[in-house]
Parts: structure tokens; C-alpha cells; sequence
């Protein structure tokens, strides 16, 4: 359901493409949860004309009932 509501979400206006053209961009996310927006936003800016698309995020959401260690220590 994620992927579906992003698919078509994103694009770069095409006076941005100029800016992007054979580039490196770097895209950042805050929350990685299923991937879908980080996909839908690097095929939107790799059909802008980007050449290379680098992902950084700060935080990702992990699957099922995940609990830490309460014995781990930060």
C-alpha cells in the first residue's frame, strides 16, 4: 500500500533537471520504514536526469515485534 501512494508522488520540475543533470545526488530520509518513498524518489530523480543517487537516513523502522536486548548496553 506504501509503494502505491508514493509511485507517482515525486518528479523534478523541469527547470530543476538542468541542475541535476549527470549529477550525484544526495538523498536524505529521516525514517526508513519500507523503502517505498526512498524508491520512488531516486526513480524520480534518476528520470530528472541525475546520474548517481546516494541514500543517508537516521533511523529505520524494523520489521515485526523486534525488541532490543534489555542487556545491551549504548
Amino acid at each position: 500500500e506504501r509503494e502505491e501512494n508514493v509511485r507517482a508522488a515525486f518528479r523534478v520540475p523541469e527547470e530543476a533537471e538542468i541542475e541535476i543533470a549527470g549529477r550525484r545526488v544526495l538523498l536524505i530520509d529521516d525514517v526508513y520504514t519500507t523503502g517505498a518513498t526512498v524508491r520512488a524518489v531516486a526513480k524520480a530523480l534518476k528520470k530528472g536526469g541525475a546520474g548517481t543517487v546516494d541514500v543517508l537516513t537516521f533511523a529505520r523502522v524494523l520489521p515485526g515485534d523486534f525488541r532490543a536486548d534489555e542487556s545491551a548496553t549504548i
